[in-house]
């Protein structure tokens, strides 16, 4: 079996996102976030993830399918 990952909304702008910002997602009230890096509470099992306001970036399609992962960092340090 193969575990196929989700097409990325081409016009999400990484430039915009915060530092830590590791996916962009439409919920299902149409609004858009960031969601950032899970952490981990101090001696638990406890983690979030922040989620912070976000533009649309005109994203038209179905929520369920907005999930866009922050590309990887390219040779020589920039973000695609």
């Amino acid at each position: 079996m193969t575990t196929q990952k989700p097409p990325n909304h081409p016009n999400v702008d990484w430039k915009q996102a915060p530092r830590l910002a590791r996916w962009w997602a439409i919920d299902a009230n149409g609004e858009a976030h960031w969601y950032c890096e899970p952490n981990v509470a101090a001696r638990t099992d406890f983690w979030f993830a922040e989620e912070l306001p976000a533009p649309t970036f005109g994203y038209a399609g179905d929520y369920k399918d907005s999930l866009t992962e922050r590309p990887a960092k390219k040779a020589g340090g920039s973000m695609a």
